[in-house]
């Protein structure tokens, strides 16, 4: 009943190389391979599998669908930077249906020589922002299906003590059988509810950010996150973008539109400037019962959910807990543990056992005083602490993997990263020791302290 079977989803996917055989006369297909594979011995590599292709763009390079020779599966391989060790031990300890995780972290070859990380999570096949977009008709069923999914990821990130701030279409990835999973963490900060932390209010996408965020507040909640998921079920019910303005004012201007002028009280994390501009401005009465235009399938009950998820008082917004439990989601709730969750289970006879507890929690809350010592290491601290990290990983199948230089896929795939010349100088030098090869050396280790002390002043701007 919920299956995207017959959507026509265009991923601007690249096309891929025809497979040629290497110079043994033998075709090796994968980009990845175990690290007791050798350049010219094919006896690990993988036949008959799908050729590996890039299906995206993520913000360090090129995303990659490959095969993971272990288990045959297709994996999604992407390059990240060192200075997102916040986003790659948090998908670390991830282990929940509507949340991305991280399944491998490919092998560095030592401590003071790799300038990437290859990051393998799992395979979808479209994202939120596509479907909205695309002719595929989106039933009542779809979008209570979605924004219960959605909801469900962010009670899991938020007892983990995660702030995604960047809850988008474009990060909600969507497989076939309508499965939704949260990903892109690159904006997530780990945040104490019982502390009172400064935080950067640049964030968000703007058509996604919640007022309290474009008045410049610099303490706020997990409330932001459910501003975003408002915004995202108003679009799945007209399928367009409730609030689309050129910059923060007229975006704060067309919310004001709809939820009328905010009291004072109610802009008391506003700066003093969006305070004052709001109180300048002529008076405007709420219009709520604009929502009710945006299709018919915004009845009373949608229309009651999504009015307190667009809350302008941030502290009266409802909880990701609370909206989970509205009526409006209870048939979605049921859709997704009939057939989607894993956390559910059919027995033989074909009876279905459902979890006891159908939206879990994450196992530990992240310790903010981990955030707080991430900011104080240096460049050469955090390239050991991340080094480790990958290492002391326990890798599936107790197998670590690494980039295939074999692969037909290998120089597409090379040139198709963010450090394109410092890693072909690190290839370079693995099969040859000439002196140019030294000189590239050189240039790698200026190119890494340029790159890391960039990342430092960075993540200092960025650390809130």
């Amino acid at each position: 009943l919920l299956s995207f079977e017959s959507i026509s989803i265009s991923m601007a996917l690249v096309s891929h190389q025809r497979c040629m055989p290497t110079a043994n006369g033998e075709t090796n297909h994968s980009l990845l391979a175990t690290q007791s594979y050798l350049p010219g011995n094919v006896g690990t590599s993988l036949q008959n599998v799908q050729p590996d292709r890039p299906i995206g763009y993520g913000a360090f390079g090129v995303v990659w669908s490959v095969t993971d020779p272990r288990s045959g599966k297709r994996v999604a391989l992407k390059p990240s930077c060192k200075r997102v060790f916040r986003e790659i031990r948090m998908l670390s300890s991830f282990k929940n249906d509507n949340v991305l995780s991280c399944l491998d972290i490919l092998h560095p070859p030592n401590a003071r020589m790799f300038v990437e990380i290859y990051v393998l999570t799992e395979l979808m096949q479209s994202d939120l922002h596509k479907i909205i977009v695309s002719p595929q008709p989106l039933t009542t069923d779809h979008v209570k299906v979605f924004v219960y999914q959605i909801l469900r990821g962010l009670l899991y990130l938020h007892s983990a003590r995660i702030l995604h701030r960047d809850i988008k279409p474009g990060n909600l990835l969507v497989n076939s059988n309508c499965l939704l999973k949260i990903c892109d963490f690159g904006l997530a900060r780990v945040w104490d509810p019982s502390e009172q932390a400064t935080l950067t209010h640049e964030v968000v996408t703007q058509y996604y950010r919640a007022p309290e965020l474009l008045m410049g507040a610099r303490n706020y909640t997990a409330a932001v996150d459910v501003w975003s998921v408002g915004c995202i079920f108003a679009e799945l019910l007209g399928r367009r973008i409730l609030f689309q303005a050129q910059g923060p004012v007229e975006q704060l201007n067309l919310i004001i539109d709809l939820l009328g002028t905010p009291s004072v009280a109610e802009m008391r994390y506003a700066c003093e400037g969006a305070r004052n501009h709001v109180l300048k401005s002529p008076f405007r009465p709420p219009k709520y019962f604009k929502l009710y235009s945006l299709s018919q399938q915004a009845t009373q009950e949608a229309v009651g959910l999504l009015t307190q998820m667009l809350c302008f008082d941030p502290d009266k917004r409802i909880t990701v807990g609370d909206a989970l439990a509205h009526p409006y989601l209870e048939e979605g709730r049921l859709r997704f543990h009939s057939c989607m969750c894993s956390c559910c289970r059919t027995t033989s006879n074909g009876t279905r056992v459902y979890a006891q507890n159908p939206e879990p929690v994450h196992s530990e809350p992240f310790d903010v005083k981990w955030e707080k010592e991430l900011s104080r290491l240096s460049m050469f601290e955090l390239r050991d602490r991340i080094y480790k990290f990958i290492i002391e990983r326990a890798p599936p199948y107790h197998i670590p993997l690494c980039i295939n230089p074999d692969s037909n896929a290998f120089k597409s795939f090379i040139t198709g990263t963010a450090s394109f010349a410092a890693r072909m100088g690190i290839i370079k030098i693995g099969i040859s020791r000439t002196k140019f090869f030294h000189v590239h050396i050189h240039y790698i280790h200026i190119l890494f302290f340029i790159t890391a002390c960039v990342t430092i002043v960075v993540d200092v701007l960025l650390f809130c």
